[in-house]
């Protein structure tokens, strides 16, 4: 069964625009897309990428197969060494799909609850889609529980069903 592409973005406002532009070389058309917002969640990236970050969210045109995934997250590490500065990354993109039932994230960190999907990566499901609405699990992260993120991922649900019919 496909499903819908979207990326997840962290990084300056500038580092976000740019990353955008090599995304869709290599994805395809941006379908719709969130504003940027702080992204003050956490400090995990400051060290690496400076303060002030922005996170985005964008959804992609079309479906692809769920083994998409390992791919896209290949890609996307691609584009973060590319626009990297010294080493470090100025951006950072986290690839994954919505379905029928759930958020998937791709990551190369392995954990209890995450599963191989290939070339290095593990796809960790983030939110499930349970009566009506999705719903965070006991690992999701803070910014993936926002309401930001809920419409999106709403609206993604909704777009991939228009894109199955």
């Amino acid at each position: 069964m496909p499903v819908k592409l979207f990326c997840g973005l962290i990084g300056p406002g500038d580092r976000l625009a740019e990353s955008l532009r090599h995304l869709e070389t290599e994805f395809g058309p941006v379908e719709f897309a969130t504003p940027a917002a702080l992204f003050d969640f956490t400090d995990y990236y400051r060290d690496e990428m400076g303060p002030d970050l922005l996170r985005k969210w964008i959804a992609l045109k079309g479906l692809r197969e769920r083994a998409y995934l390992a791919l896209a997250k290949h890609l996307a590490v691609g584009i973060e060494e590319r626009l990297g500065r010294g080493g470090k990354r100025t951006v950072n993109i986290d690839p994954g799909y919505v379905d029928e039932a759930q958020v998937v994230l791709s990551t190369a960190k392995n954990y209890a609850h995450r599963i191989y999907i290939g070339m290095g990566y593990y796809a960790e499901p983030t939110l499930v889609y349970v009566r009506g609405r999705f719903r965070p699990l006991e690992w999701t992260y803070p910014d993936y529980r926002s309401p930001q993120a809920m419409e999106f991922f709403e609206r993604a649900r909704a777009s991939y069903h228009r894109d199955l019919r």
